[in-house]
């Protein structure tokens, strides 16, 4: 199976998620977050340095909750202005 490549626009989307995944941790450490969301720290580092732009929506939900982000606020932060008519639902 051969993934197609991802848009400028989802890897816009994924380095916002990144900043925003940052910024929420503030002082925690990635172990802790990753810790507290039941992922690797490898798999946040990735999500945050933008090297992994897609992470499943699970994934988003557990980090989202485990840094007491809304998914709405997950939604609005990390889509970019120029997002497609059907990316924010």
């Amino acid at each position: 199976m051969v993934r197609t490549p991802l848009t400028p626009w989802e890897r816009e989307r994924g380095e916002r998620l990144g900043v925003l995944l940052r910024r929420a941790r503030g002082e925690r450490s990635m172990v802790e977050v990753a810790a507290a969301a039941g992922l690797s720290a490898e798999t946040l580092r990735k999500i945050e340095t933008g090297r992994a732009p897609t992470p499943a929506f699970f994934t988003v939900a557990a980090l989202a909750g485990a840094l007491g982000l809304s998914l709405d606020e997950v939604a609005v932060h990390a889509t970019p202005p120029e997002a497609p008519e059907d990316a924010v639902a």
